[in-house]
């Protein structure tokens, strides 16, 4: 077979968001992923769902596979007319072997292609408040191993010329030796007085400063451990002016998040984007409902309607700003309303409005429960006729009956499989004719894995959200009905709406807060004020 090509790609140094596009290109495109331990696992979901994925381990001297092992693996793989993405922490270029890779390519007639990534030296210090060079402090940075090879008769390193001749000096993997990097640069001229910082996995929720000079660094640091690197140089000083990481208000919060993994991300970004720490422990996946009859017989009744002066659609809906068309004449036959109580809801429905061959203009006046929904609306082209003020299904139901009178309408009602009925008895007591269809399925049990059951379990986290009730029930199903209600006090729960939160206190939960706005900005809204002491 002829030969593949091998990626040889920098993930950066904890950041997801810190890899080049070139490399999550690479990454989404490979048949193999070889990748280490210190590269974001998250990084890991961009792989197809094909691919195959190897650990080579390596992180702090502990290795899941020797590097003469990694190098014969990419050069096998390659061999195989494999795409293959080798993943790497940092850069590949900057103390990550990567060199020694490239040679056993090149020697082995292997294709091979270097994407440089965010090296820890920059980024870390970066995400500390620390600029590596500064005008009128430091012009030159040198980056330097802290941990040299053990097999080694004498250091490669000329610390004479370090200790005066850099302006910043970043050493990476240090922390074990620091006390050795510490003695042979102040033997060697530099002052004890220097200012000197310690960050511990750099650009990542778990990451911890600590600054000092030289003749204090060590002190300063204890309890700090690898991975992370040492600064020294006058710049290390400008932290206390340029910090700004670590003082966003969720930052050093373990916040779990048990929505479905696809529908997870839009929480994740808000609260990593407030410097929390996600945990994602999905306790239900959703599915298609088992059977698409019902909701593609509903679809078959909807009736465009018609306006005087032409075929335009009742349905019709304009982009958001625009006005909508209204109709003149009677309503037609079929449906008057269609009521979405979920994102999840409009997919389904949409989906099977397609494969019949319709589109919007096929719609009636439409409802939607809460913004997101009215948004994932606006993506097909319609704004809600209807909406309430308080996002909930007897909110939703007002609303529509406060509007105008619903006796004698047909309602149809695209939700999921085995939901609380609330909605359609309050349309019914209000005389609408209902029909119910699945949409798709909610299945509580979904991905969590045992560590972060474990984590909760034992306490270190400090928040789980709950965005419906199905993922308290999922919650409780993960842990167990004793475990979940037995969670430390320091574990908060908190929920997005008072439905969730009625679900929570019947299964034996204390739901310590409950989003104002029953939204997912609302939640993350709650989880801020929550979080009105900072960290130190």
């Amino acid at each position: 077979m002829s030969n593949g090509i091998v990626f040889l790609v920098g993930a950066g140094p904890g950041d997801p968001g810190l890899i080049a596009v070139k490399g999550l290109e690479a990454l989404r495109q490979a048949d193999v992923v070889v990748y280490d331990a210190l590269a974001n696992p998250r990084l890991l979901r961009e792989a197809r769902a094909d691919a195959e994925l190897i650990s080579a381990g390596k992180r702090g001297g502990c290795h899941t596979m020797k590097q003469d092992e990694i190098n014969a693996l990419l050069v096998a793989k390659g061999k195989e007319g494999k795409r293959v993405c080798r993943l790497k922490g940092g850069d590949p270029f900057v103390f990550g072997r990567g060199g020694e890779e490239a040679l056993a390519l090149a020697e082995a007639g292997v294709p091979f292609e270097v994407v440089p990534g965010v090296t820890a030296g920059i980024a870390a210090p970066a995400y500390a408040g620390i600029p590596v060079t500064h005008r009128g402090l430091a012009a030159s940075v040198a980056f330097v191993t802290g941990h040299e090879d053990p097999t080694k008769e004498a250091s490669d390193i000329a610390w004479d010329k370090l200790a005066t001749g850099v302006g910043t000096l970043v050493f990476y993997m240090g922390v074990k030796n620091l006390a050795q990097i510490v003695e042979r640069l102040t033997a060697r001229g530099l002052a004890a007085e220097t200012p000197a910082a310690v960050v511990q996995w750099g650009t990542s929720p778990r990451q911890r400063t600590a600054v000092g000079t030289l003749s204090d660094i060590e002190e300063r640091s204890a309890g700090i451990e690898a991975p992370a690197v040492l600064v020294v140089g006058k710049v290390a000083a400008l932290r206390e002016q340029l910090r700004w990481f670590d003082l966003r208000p969720l930052f050093g919060r373990r916040i779990v998040v048990t929505r479905a993994r696809a529908q997870a991300s839009e929480l994740c970004q808000q609260l990593e984007a407030l410097g929390a720490e996600v945990i994602e422990m999905p306790t239900i996946r959703i599915e298609p409902p088992a059977d698409w009859a019902p909701l593609d017989r509903a679809i078959a009744e909807l009736t465009r309607a018609t306006v005087e002066g032409g075929p335009c659609g009742r349905g019709l809906r304009a982009p958001r700003g625009a006005e909508t068309p209204r109709p003149q004449s009677p309503p037609s036959p079929g449906f008057q309303w269609v009521l979405f109580t979920s994102v999840n809801g409009v997919d389904g429905f949409f989906g099977r409005l397609a494969l019949a061959g319709k589109d919007a203009r096929a719609l009636p006046r439409v409802a939607a429960i809460g913004p997101a929904t009215a948004e994932r609306l606006a993506s097909h082209g319609i704004r809600p006729d209807c909406q309430p003020e308080r996002f909930t299904g007897a909110e939703l139901v007002q609303a529509l009956a406060a509007q105008e009178s619903i006796a004698g309408q047909r309602v149809l009602l695209p939700r999921a499989a085995d939901v609380p009925e609330t909605v359609r008895k309050g349309l019914e007591e209000a005389g609408a004719v209902v029909t119910e269809v699945d949409a798709y399925r909610t299945i509580v049990g979904g991905e969590a894995d045992e560590e972060a059951v474990e984590q909760v379990a034992a306490g270190g986290v400090d928040f789980v959200t709950f965005t419906s009730s199905s993922t308290v029930r999922g919650f409780v199903q993960a842990l167990g009905p004793a475990r979940a209600a037995a969670l430390p006090s320091s574990v908060r729960l908190v929920s997005i709406g008072p439905v969730t939160s009625e679900t929570a206190r019947e299964l034996g939960l204390a739901i310590a807060a409950e989003a104002e706005k029953h939204t997912i900005p609302g939640l993350v809204a709650t989880l801020r004020d929550l979080c009105t002491v900072q960290l130190p």
